[in-house]
């Protein structure tokens, strides 16, 4: 049976470390539940149910599966769609854009040739989506490039609600504290702090947009004690407040 010209990866996936990930159709990679973590080209995103990345034909990327996770991703073949405006975007997805992707939960792989009307909701779909990945989301991480700093940052992540200081985590990856501090300007283009902050902002992302934890437990748990504070940092990166974020991530 020939692979019709788009279809969709409906799948429970148990946890996972970072694998190299690439696909000969262009791929719209998009969780239910759960979170995952994507890398490329030296940057570092999480993508929880209010986020998607669109992915074009034949570009690696890595992904990490840090927790069970429910897929409902999209593959289409590159002469059914254009290419994507950019090799690779990471977007807040849309109500619209949702909706449309649960409906082609019908349409696996093995479906068989594509009726009108699924070949109406996947070019919509496309349209939808190609359209959202020219808005990136600014919710993205620097990825280290030396042993150093990427063990730094899995250090942080792992420890994210407790507070963290820049001698332990430089004493944790065998480095003095003024080098790790070199090490994260030079790469990351940003201070120890700064990182921090971002971290668990986009940790706070996913337990915003994937669960049902209170916010004030979400602040909690990403290392704020002040809520004022962590409300003014999240609005910061993402341009909404923590509430508001969920409110729009669960309103499909």
């Amino acid at each position: 049976m020939d692979t019709p010209e788009a279809f969709t990866v409906f799948q429970d996936f148990p946890p996972a470390p970072q694998q190299p990930f690439r696909m000969d159709r262009h791929y719209l990679l998009y969780a239910s539940r759960g979170t995952m973590r994507l890398e490329a080209d030296g940057r570092d995103w999480t993508l929880p149910p209010a986020r998607a990345a669109l992915i074009a034909a034949d570009k690696e990327v890595l992904i990490t599966l840090p927790q069970p996770l429910t897929a409902c991703s999209v593959l289409f073949a590159p002469d059914f769609v254009e290419a994507p405006p950019a090799p690779l975007a990471v977007f807040d997805i849309s109500p619209l854009a949702r909706e449309l992707v649960m409906e082609t939960r019908a349409w696996g792989r093995d479906a068989g040739p594509l009726s009108p009307y699924a070949a109406s909701v996947y070019t919509t779909l496309a349209q939808v989506t190609w359209r959202l990945s020219t808005r990136p989301s600014p919710a993205v991480m620097p990825a280290g490039q030396s042993e150093a700093v990427r063990k730094a940052l899995e250090t942080m992540r792992a420890t994210i609600a407790e507070s963290a200081t820049l001698e332990g985590i430089a004493d944790s990856v065998g480095v003095s504290p003024r080098s790790l501090t070199r090490k994260f300007s030079a790469e990351l283009g940003m201070s120890w702090g700064e990182a921090l902050r971002r971290l668990r902002i986009l940790e706070a992302i996913g337990l915003v947009a994937g669960t049902d934890m209170p916010i004030t437990e979400v602040s909690l748990a990403v290392g704020y004690n002040a809520l004022s504070a962590f409300n003014a940092a999240f609005r910061d990166l993402t341009g909404m407040t923590p509430t508001a974020y969920r409110q729009r991530s669960q309103s499909a």
